[in-house]
Parts: C-alpha cells; structure tokens; sequence
C-alpha cells in the first residue's frame, strides 16, 4: 500500500480552515481536508484519511501545505496531482505529488515551517485601500515605521517562552518555541510583509507577533520592549491578534537531502 504526498495550495477565505468540522445537528463545514479528501477518493476509489501538517484557521490561506494518504492504488505523482486537482473546486489545488515512506508523518517529520503575513497601511482614503488583493492581506490605517518592525523582529529570534503570543486557553503543554528568522521588508507601495519561519508555532502565534510589531511601527510599542513582552508571558502585554486573511503558509521543510 503506497503512501503520498501531496503540496497543497489554497486561497482560505471561504474555507472553514484545513480540519474537516462536522457540528451536531448540521452539515459539515467546508474545509480544505474535506475537499482533498472527497477529490482524493474520487480519484483512488476507496475511503482515505488526507492527514496535514498544520491546521492552518478560518480564513488563512497556504502556498505550501503538506499532506499524506495511504491507499491501494499506484498512481505515477504527475498523474495523482492532475487528477486530484481537476476534482477540486476552484480555491484549491494540489501542486506536487510524490511516493514517501510508509512511515512519513507530515506533523511530526517537520523541521521548520515559514509563514508570511501581509499589511498593507497608510491609506485612509476609501480609493487607496486594497481592492483586488483585499482577501490575501490585511489592511490598516496606520503610517508604519518598518526599519523599526524589522529592529523589534530580531528580538523574536530564538528559543523562547511565547506564552504573551498565543491566546489564554491554549491547551499545550508547553509555550517554549524556537524562531529560526523573523525579518519586517517593504513589499510594494505602502504595503509589508513579515516572515516567520521557526520549529513550530502555537494558536495565533504568528497573527500575535504580526499585531505586536504592528504596535511597534505605530509607536506604541519600543522595539527593545519585545525581551520584556516574552519574559512577562502575559497574553495582555502583547499587541492584538491581526485577521486571518494577511497570513499565508509559505512553506515546510522536512530537511530532505
């Protein structure tokens, strides 16, 4: 029984996020999971569980989600991606397949994931703000200085106790995450991005991190005020949670040679 894997992308605005949701009393929420997996079934013809590597939430999108599936056929990778793809609707596409070892797991064989959030800022005037881009980043009124988000960012580099950076209730064992690189670029006019790359993340970490440095372009928070933000691991010292639509899985890396 072979295993795949496949590279998913998806637009997340009208998705439920990737885990499939079944409430009581009913019907299922559209979620990317419950797309691949009624396209991969259609395709192989037996029942399938697609497992992901991040249950990425309501409204978030990905460039490069990873998921698996067993299954009794064998299919050539180029033929399962079309195959798969043409049966899912028009948000969502399967960009890569390859065969992988029985034992692959996409959760707990990665090495590091990469997320990008976007933000477009200082248009006021209602004809400024985004328009064709308005649901893949996130929009706010306010000038941003970001030399001074990219100086308060480096501070997040580390292993560290990001308990100030996930909600209340977070339901993990631990809070202490390691954060391989964290840089604040101009990405167009009046428009930045964040990148986040690191071992793992928790619940709304990276739209956390987003809001703080939001605080710090605005000038309500100093960029040598984010040591002390982690070392209080207060949920209230950190900035707010930012929307879902600015952030995007960019990337997972399972250190293949």
């Amino acid at each position: 029984m072979p295993r795949y894997k496949l590279t998913v992308a998806y637009e997340g605005t009208h998705f439920h996020g990737w885990q499939k949701q079944h409430p009581p009393d009913s019907e299922p929420l559209r979620t990317v999971q419950g797309e691949l997996e009624a396209a991969v079934h259609e395709v192989v013809r037996q029942e399938v569980h697609v497992l992901g590597a991040s249950r990425t939430d309501a409204g978030v999108h990905a460039h490069g989600q990873v998921a698996a599936f067993n299954c009794d056929a064998e299919f050539e990778p180029e033929r399962l991606r079309d195959a798969v793809s043409s049966r899912l609707p028009e948000d969502v596409q399967v960009l890569d397949a390859a065969v992988v070892p029985r034992e692959f797991d996409p959760i707990q064989d990665c090495v590091s994931k990469g997320y990008r959030y976007r933000l477009a800022y200082a248009r006021r005037r209602p004809a400024s703000r985004p328009l064709f881009d308005r649901r893949v980043l996130t929009w706010t009124p306010y000038e941003l200085d970001v030399p001074r988000m990219h100086e308060a960012a480096a501070h997040l580099i580390g292993e560290h106790d990001f308990a100030s950076f996930t909600r209340v209730n977070h339901g993990r064992e631990t809070t202490v995450r390691t954060i391989d690189a964290c840089t604040v670029v101009e990405d167009g006019v009046d428009c930045c991005r964040i990148d986040v790359s690191g071992n793992g993340f928790l619940y709304n970490m990276v739209r956390i991190i987003a809001g703080t440095l939001l605080e710090v372009g605005r000038g309500r928070i100093d960029p040598d005020a984010i040591p002390t933000i982690l070392e209080r691991a207060d949920r209230a010292v950190a900035g707010p949670t930012l929307p879902p639509e600015g952030l995007c899985l960019m990337w997972i890396d399972y250190g293949e040679a």
